[in-house]
């Protein structure tokens, strides 16, 4: 069960809750601060597992002591003025970003995190109440950034040879797969219930087929093509 700071509003305390079991399925860590002194009313339960804290111990730091104890200070002179500036705009579909490090207790070194912060709500007056923040580190980015190259890579692969691997018969497609997969011609011969000589022949064709000279070049087709 959630818990709040208790100068939280009810109103406060139900628009939270309703949102918190979401927030916890983010693959970043999002974080809730009341701009009336800047701290934090909510974090999800994979930023206080980094930080190793709870959220009493968390709720009863102020700003100053949270940043001190967590953050560079010499990053803040990129992000608050973008900060104030977002505030200043009191705009619902604005968001600003910017890198922060942070120093987790189990580790001393510095880590980079991209953070995005917008408004989340409004007090009766319309003014901002309370912000959302998302952080998430880089290194998470720099994997998700080396997938998604990895993904365009063989997009443009199967689009490129497509027409070379539609000459494959069925059967041409799942001997290709066994071979991607490492297997010999008796190893594939003896699963298909044919003869290596049949395997070997089969081998032959499909090189020709694709035009391929290795196996690395015969395992780029069964990725792109989803055999393996």
């Amino acid at each position: 069960m959630v818990s709040f700071p208790n100068k939280l509003t009810e109103e406060m305390r139900q628009k939270i809750f309703e949102h918190q079991a979401s927030f916890n399925l983010i693959s970043g860590v999002v974080i809730l601060h009341d701009i009336r002194d800047w701290s934090i009313v909510f974090m999800s339960e994979r930023g206080l597992n980094d930080l190793k804290i709870s959220e009493e111990e968390l709720y009863s730091m102020t700003n100053e002591v949270y940043h001190a104890r967590f953050f560079n200070a010499d990053d803040a002179a990129d992000y608050v003025p973008k900060i104030s500036a977002l505030m200043q705009k009191n705009s619902d579909t604005a968001t600003v970003s910017f890198y922060q490090q942070l120093k987790f207790p189990d580790s001393p070194q510095w880590r980079w995190h991209l953070s995005s912060i917008r408004i989340f709500m409004r007090d009766d007056d319309g003014k901002p109440l309370i912000t959302i923040t998302i952080s998430i580190p880089v290194d998470a980015m720099h994997h998700m950034a080396a997938k998604a190259d990895r993904l365009l890579e063989e997009n443009n692969f199967l689009r490129n040879n497509y027409t070379n691997f539609s000459k494959l018969s069925k059967r041409e497609q799942t001997i290709l797969r066994e071979i991607a997969l490492g297997k010999s011609s008796i190893e594939i011969a003896d699963e298909l219930c044919i003869s290596p000589t049949t395997v070997d022949t089969h081998r032959r064709n499909i090189r020709e087929k694709l035009n391929t000279k290795s196996s690395f070049e015969i395992s780029k087709y069964a990725r792109a093509f989803d055999l393996i």
